[in-house]
C-alpha cells in the first residue's frame, strides 16, 4: 500500500515529467524548438542539396533554424545541374534549392518533388574583377579584348548559361580561357588572380570580399529566378518543410537580401 510520503513523489515525478514537456515548447507534437525530438537530445536533421552561389546565405539561415527549430542542417553545394544529375540518379535530399526554374522542372517532372515549389529569390549577373580593378573593365565589350584572361561558368550551369544570354544581349564574343562546373569557380580565379574578369552573380560580389564589381546594364542583364522545394525522397518531412517555410519567411528574406540577393 503507498503511503501518503509516496503519493507525493508519485506526484512530484508527474510535475516534473509535465515541466519537461512543456519546457521542449508546449508538449508532443507542437512546432518549434525540441518539436521534432526530445528535449536535451541531438538536433534533427535534414539535408539541403543548393546551387553554390547560395552558400554564404543559406549557411547563416541554417545557424538560425537551428536555434529557432533545433534543426541542424547538412548541405551539399554545388552547380544546379550536377545537383539535378545526382538527385535524378537516386540522391537522397529532403531540400533541393535551384538557382534557375529549368533544373527544378527537370526534378519535378522525374517525379522527386514532394510539395510545391517557389521561386524565394532573384539574382543578376555582375563582372567580377581584380581587386582595384587594374585592367580597367568597365563593361561586358571589354572581356572581347585581346590578352584578356577571361573565364565562365560553363553553360551547363545555370550562371553559364545566362552569362551567354547577356554576352549575346550585349552583341560581345568572348573566348574564355576556361568554363567551370558551377560559379564558384569563377570567382575563385578572379579572386586569385588567375583569371583578369569573369562573370557571376552580384550576390558572389557582395558576399565574397576578394573582388571588385562592374554592374552590368538592365537591357543586357539576366534575371535568375531561384527556386526550393521539398523532396520525395525526404527523410524528414516536417524539418524539411520548417527549413522551405524559413528561407520564405521575412527572416530568411532578409538574410538573402543582405548576402545580395533580390528577394520576392
Amino acid at each position: 500500500m503507498c503511503t501518503s510520503s509516496c503519493h507525493v513523489i508519485k506526484r512530484g515525478l508527474a510535475v516534473a515529467g509535465f515541466l519537461v514537456l512543456t519546457s521542449c515548447g508546449g508538449g508532443v507534437g507542437t512546432s518549434g524548438p525540441c518539436a521534432l525530438m526530445s528535449c536535451g537530445g541531438p538536433p534533427s536533421n535534414i539535408t539541403v542539396f543548393a546551387a553554390a552561389s547560395l552558400q554564404p546565405a543559406f549557411d547563416k539561415i541554417a545557424v538560425r533554424v537551428k536555434s529557432q527549430y533545433y534543426l541542424a542542417t547538412t548541405f551539399n553545394y554545388a552547380g544546379t545541374q550536377t545537383l539535378t544529375t545526382q538527385l535524378i540518379q537516386g540522391a537522397q535530399a529532403d531540400v533541393f534549392a535551384s538557382a534557375d526554374t529549368v533544373h527544378m522542372t527537370t526534378v519535378q517532372n522525374g517525379g522527386l518533388v514532394g510539395g510545391d515549389t517557389r521561386v524565394f529569390a532573384h539574382n543578376k549577373l555582375e563582372i567580377a574583377v581584380e581587386r582595384g580593378n587594374p585592367k580597367r573593365i568597365r563593361s561586358l565589350a571589354d572581356l572581347a579584348r585581346s590578352g584578356l584572361v577571361v573565364v565562365l561558368a560553363d553553360p551547363s550551369v545555370p550562371a553559364g548559361k545566362y552569362a551567354q544570354e547577356a554576352l549575346a544581349n550585349a552583341h560581345v564574343t568572348v573566348h574564355p580561357a576556361s568554363l567551370e562546373p558551377q560559379v564558384t569557380g569563377v570567382l575563385s580565379k578572379v579572386a586569385f588572380g588567375e583569371a583578369d574578369a569573369g562573370i557571376v552573380y552580384v550576390s558572389d560580389i557582395v558576399t565574397s570580399g576578394k573582388v571588385d564589381g562592374i554592374a552590368i546594364p538592365d537591357t543586357q542583364n539576366v534575371i535568375a529566378d531561384y527556386s526550393i522545394a521539398r523532396l520525395n525522397s525526404a527523410w524528414n518531412r516536417a524539418g524539411a518543410d520548417e527549413f522551405f517555410a524559413y528561407v520564405l519567411s521575412s527572416q530568411g528574406q532578409a538574410i538573402l537580401s543582405g548576402a545580395g540577393f533580390d528577394t520576392v
